[in-house]
C-alpha cells in the first residue's frame, strides 16, 4: 500500500502527556491528534500550557494532525453560542499547536425523536457558521460521523458535506457499524470528502475490536483511502481493558484477543494491527 501517515488518539494509550509521548515515539507514530491530557481536555489549556507542549512535541519529532476537540457534541436545541465561544478557543489553540485539522461532529438529537428531517436547517445553520469562523485559521474542519447525532449515517452525512462548502469529513467504521451503517457503501458515498481516516473496527454488536478484526472492512477501505491519494490514518483504539489478572483470575476468565490489561497494551495492539494491514 501507499506510505501512509500515522496518526494516534495518544490520550488511549496514556492520560498524561509524557505518556502519550513515550507511546507515540516507541511505535514510530510521528502525529497525534489532541484530545485529553492530565489536565483534562487538551481545549482548556492556556496559550502558555500549549507552547510548552507544543516544544515538548517538536522535541521528540511529533506533529498535531488534527484537534480532537468534543465541538458538535452538544444537543441541537441547546444554545449554541458558549459552544461557539469554545469553539473559537479551540482554534486559537489549534494555531499555536500548527495543527492541519480540527474534528467535530454535528450535534445529538433529542432522545426518542427520529424526525430527523426536522433539525437539518438548524444543523447546516450551526455547521455554516463554524466553517466560517474556521477560514483563515489554517485548519480543516472535519466531520465525524457518530451514532446518536445528526450525521451518523452515510446519507445525512453526505448531505452536510454537500450542502455546507469547505466541510471535509473523518470516515469512521466503528462508529458506523454502531449506528447500523454498513461501511462499504457509506465509504463509496463519502470518498470524495474524505480527508483523513479514524482507524477503528467493531464487530456486528458495536464492541469495538482491533483494526481488521471486525466487519467494517477496514483494510478495503484503507487501501482504497490510499489509491485515491489519502495519506493519515489515525488510530482510535477503543479497546476494552480488563482491571488485572488477580480479578481476571478471580473470576475465572480467559484472556480474549479483544480484552487487554493496560490502555498502553491496547493501544500496542491496535497500532500493530494496522501496521500489518498496510504492510500487506
Amino acid at each position: 500500500m501507499v506510505p501512509f501517515k500515522l496518526s494516534a488518539f495518544a490520550d488511549e494509550a496514556d492520560p498524561h502527556s509524557a505518556g502519550q509521548i513515550q507511546a507515540l515515539t516507541e511505535n514510530g507514530i510521528p502525529y497525534i491528534e489532541l484530545r485529553g491530557l492530565e489536565t483534562g481536555s487538551a481545549i482548556q489549556l492556556s496559550d502558555k500550557g500549549a507552547r510548552e507542549l507544543k516544544a515538548r512535541f517538536d522535541a521528540a519529532g511529533i506533529a498535531v494532525w488534527s484537534m480532537g476537540s468534543p465541538i458538535g457534541k452538544i444537543g441541537i436545541t441547546d444554545p449554541f453560542l458558549p459552544h461557539l465561544e469554545q469553539f473559537r478557543r479551540t482554534l486559537e489553540l489549534g494555531q499555536i499547536f500548527g495543527a492541519k485539522c480540527v474534528r467535530m461532529f454535528s450535534f445529538y438529537l433529542p432522545k426518542g425523536d427520529e424526525d430527523r428531517p426536522k433539525y437539518r436547517d438548524q444543523v447546516l445553520e450551526r455547521l455554516s457558521i463554524l466553517v466560517e469562523e474556521a477560514k483563515g485559521s489554517g485548519m480543516v474542519l472535519c466531520h465525524e460521523n457518530e451514532k446518536g447525532i445528526y450525521g451518523e449515517k452515510a446519507p445525512e452525512c453526505l448531505d452536510l458535506l454537500q450542502s455546507v462548502p469547505g466541510l471535509r469529513a473523518v470516515f469512521d467504521p466503528a462508529n458506523f457499524i454502531q449506528a447500523g451503517q454498513e461501511t462499504l457503501s457509506a465509504w463509496e458515498m463519502l470518498a470524495p470528502y474524505v480527508e483523513y481516516m479514524h482507524i477503528k473496527d467493531a464487530l456486528a454488536d458495536g464492541k469495538v475490536v482491533a483494526p481488521g478484526r471486525g466487519i467494517g472492512h477496514v483494510p478495503e477501505i484503507v487501501e482504497k483511502f490510499g489509491a485515491q491519494g489519502g495519506e493519515v490514518l489515525s488510530i482510535e483504539p477503543h479497546l476494552a481493558i480488563f482491571a488485572g489478572l488477580s480479578q481476571l483470575e478471580r473470576e475465572q476468565r480467559s484472556i480474549k484477543e479483544d480484552i487487554y490489561p493496560s490502555k498502553r497494551a491496547a493501544f500496542d495492539v491496535a497500532v500493530n494491527a494496522l501496521k500489518a494491514i498496510i504492510a500487506q
